[in-house]
């Protein structure tokens, strides 16, 4: 099969508009290059998908025969590059800052277990011992200095991302 033959994904059109964008190109353009290998709807939404990663209009640049003049903010396009790159393919429609925020969202309910479990062990911990069941307590123990190795991993990566 041919390249230009081959269907584009919307993250691979995405990329491409966003490699166009780079110097300034018009909307029409855009469906001009990629009529071969997209439909108008594919690239209407990787255009959508691009304005998540930097792609923007300026609007008195607009031409009545070319329409919507792109241009791409250097700097969020390179911190979004990676993943631009990296990204996984999104449903149409699909908004990036959405799966950011449960992303997050995840993350937090992640620390919030995990910190409730040391906490609940240690308390397990503290009433066997008070007891007199040394062996179950001291294990209780054992999985809350466990448990919080794992929150404290988790909230150092966590800070990372």
């Amino acid at each position: 099969m041919s390249s230009l033959a081959r269907r584009l994904s919307v993250t691979e059109l995405s990329q491409r508009i966003l490699e166009m964008a780079k110097t300034g190109v018009y909307r029409e353009s855009v469906f001009e290059a990629f009529r071969p290998t997209a439909t108008k709807k594919q690239i209407r939404a990787a255009i959508a998908h691009a304005k998540q990663f930097g792609l923007h209009s300026a609007p008195n640049l607009r031409d009545p025969e070319l329409g919507t003049y792109y241009q791409v903010d250097l700097v969020r396009y390179q911190s979004f590059q990676e993943a631009i790159q990296a990204s996984i393919i999104f449903d149409q429609g699909e908004d990036l800052a959405k799966r950011i925020m449960e992303a997050a969202q995840t993350i937090r309910i992640m620390l919030m277990v995990s910190g409730g479990l040391t906490l609940g062990l240690t308390a397990l911990g503290a009433i066997c011992l008070l007891m007199g069941r040394s062996h179950i307590g001291s294990s209780a123990w054992l999985g809350a200095v466990c448990v919080a190795l794992v929150w404290f991993l988790q909230k150092n990566l966590a800070k990372k991302w």
